[in-house]
């Protein structure tokens, strides 16, 4: 009977995850690239944005409503670097040009991120997983190395569970 049911407890009451190496460590730079566009927009004329052009009034229930024309920043696409723990981390190379002027289609540098990745992969399992962890721990940890690693019931791995050494 005991036989029978260890499989079960061990299932239920012992270590959760599964053992996992680590295959790769990988990083990504990315920053996003804004363009200068004339965007349209409607609102109440006293509360109109001070860059607002083009200006057509009409009155509305005893008020002057607008509609209008204002320059915007809006992020356009995005350029990237990435590679592996043997290259350093670096920014993309941006475009040339004068990315800062205020013209309408003018482009300029916006939001950068930077991320470490970790690719995991469990032999036994046959699954793998990528965890993304702050620089400072990324570097600690190791090609080849092996720990457990907590993962889910829906087989979500849980990236707060790799140790720190």
């Amino acid at each position: 009977m005991a036989l029978l049911v260890s499989p079960l407890l061990w299932k239920l009451f012992g270590p959760r995850g599964f053992i996992v190496t680590v295959e790769s460590k990988t990083w990504l730079y990315q920053v996003e690239i804004e363009k200068r566009i004339l965007e349209t927009g409607s609102g109440w004329c006293d509360e109109l944005p001070a860059s607002a052009i083009d200006i057509q009034r009409r009155v509305v229930d005893g008020r002057e409503h607008c509609r209008y024309s204002a320059p915007e920043w809006r992020r356009r696409w995005v350029r990237q670097a990435t590679g592996s723990e043997a290259e350093s981390p670096h920014w993309p190379a941006l475009p040339p040009g004068d990315l800062t002027r205020d013209a309408i289609g003018a482009e300029r540098p916006g939001k950068r991120t930077m991320r470490f990745l970790l690719h995991l992969s469990s032999a036994v399992h046959e699954q793998q997983w990528d965890c993304e962890l702050p620089r400072e721990l990324w570097e600690r940890v190791r090609l080849g190395e092996t720990f457990r690693l907590r993962v889910d019931r829906f087989s979500t791995a849980d990236c707060s569970s790799v140790p720190l050494r």
